[in-house]
């Protein structure tokens, strides 16, 4: 690999940088101390002896309408580099950066870590930016094809007021460490979702903006829309309006659950109680469910008819789990009993917990927190269970229930 070129006259950006590259990423950091932009990409590969690099940073000091333009030449001509921006971005600047084919933009103060994280997933991310033709989804946008796809990882519970909101945020949470800005949340409780409220965010789009005709047609646009969590994470939080609900179709779902698989290695997908239809099509997609009760009789049963129902529809997705949350064995039911109402096995069981109410509250996932309890390590378990850095493999997973007990 050639590495990383940066165009920056600011001799602190280049000092980030490098730390954020060397021992960390392969390559290295070729940095042009000047502030005046090359007409042609054959210019920068000059530099490198007619090599492209991996990616190409437009750093602090550089003109925007010169960096704009240079990454649309790179967008058309060379999508295989990768195209960053470091400047203070407000909203429209985002937008133009999107289109130009720009694949982030930072702060100029951006640290070496948060660098370095944008670094790995621009390039990785540089072959998702090949959009060939294919067929059209919702208003007649190009379906995302059949290129490699993330996994698609939907929580789904009949009943509401079950902790599924939380069990998601910290899913997404603790898949984040494991592939950092490789995970995008998607609140699909469409009338009340809580997932901003869970992350802590002030979204300024939502999911009415990410079906809309533009995101539809263009990955770089939805991008645009997706909130940035301080975990290394993407949400696409709900409307801010139950009224705009009405306005997003099963199939605007789906496609854009195509997209977000496209562009991501992890989709989380916080579904809304019951079986509606946006929920139906978001099964459609899951690669694998979870599923959430509680120890209450109401609970547990409606989740027996939930999986019975899904099961005639054929709607179950291949890997599945099953989170008995806010454990307690005073409830009057056992694991054993849920196990023989539901008729499959608890895979993790998370106990009753003051600290997860409290960082509920405080909009702070437990698996984000320094301080831990016994509902931490359980909900550490559900993202073992998930993520690729589990002992077992996944068709172990699927066969590994283990009994559990309500301490």
């Amino acid at each position: 690999m050639s590495g990383f070129v940066l165009i920056s006259p600011s001799p602190e950006f280049a000092e980030r940088m490098r730390a954020a590259v060397d021992g960390a990423l392969p390559g290295s950091v070729h940095a042009v101390a000047t502030a005046e932009l090359p007409e042609q990409p054959e210019q920068v590969f000059a530099r490198l002896g007619g090599a492209q690099p991996d990616a190409l940073v437009l750093g602090p000091g550089v003109p925007l309408d010169g960096a704009l333009r240079l990454a649309t030449v790179f967008d058309v001509r060379y999508p295989a580099v990768a195209v960053l921006l470091a400047a203070d971005a407000d909203a429209e600047l985002m937008l133009q950066a999107m289109r130009a084919g720009i694949r982030d933009v930072v702060s100029p103060e951006v640290g070496p870590e948060q660098l370095r994280v944008v670094l790995q997933r621009s390039v990785q991310a540089t072959e998702g930016r090949r959009r060939a033709v294919s067929p059209a989804g919702p208003d007649g946008a190009p379906d995302p094809g059949d290129g490699p796809r993330g996994r698609v990882i939907g929580v789904f519970s009949p009943k509401g007021g079950v902790g599924k909101t939380t069990l998601a945020t910290n899913i997404a949470v603790g898949l984040a460490k494991a592939a950092p800005m490789g995970v995008a949340i998607v609140d699909l409780d469409l009338q009340f979702g809580d997932v901003a409220s869970g992350l802590d965010l002030d979204p300024e789009h939502t999911v009415t903006d990410a079906v809309s005709p533009a995101a539809a047609r263009d990955a770089l646009v939805l991008k645009a829309f997706l909130t940035l969590h301080p975990a290394g994470l993407y949400a696409l939080c709900a409307p801010k309006s139950p009224v705009e609900a009405d306005a997003i179709t099963p199939e605007k779902v789906g496609h854009l659950l195509r997209q977000l698989a496209a562009q991501f290695d992890y989709v989380i997908v916080d579904t809304a109680p019951g079986l509606g239809e946006c929920t139906l099509s978001a099964l459609e997609h899951c690669t694998d469910g979870v599923w959430v009760t509680g120890m209450d009789v109401p609970g547990v049963r409606g989740l027996r008819s939930s999986l019975d129902v899904l099961g005639h529809l054929g709607l179950l997705p291949e890997v599945r789990h099953l989170v008995l949350n806010m454990a307690d064995a005073k409830s009057g039911l056992t694991v054993r009993d849920v196990e023989a109402t539901v008729g499959v096995p608890v895979d993790v069981s998370v106990p009753r917990s003051k600290l997860v109410a409290y960082s509920t509250n405080r909009g702070i996932p437990v698996l984000q927190a320094t301080r831990k309890d016994g509902a931490t390590a359980a909900l550490g378990k559900v993202v073992e269970r998930i993520s690729p850095s589990a002992k077992a493999k996944p068709a172990a997973r699927r066969r590994a229930h283990r009994r559990v007990v309500v301490a």
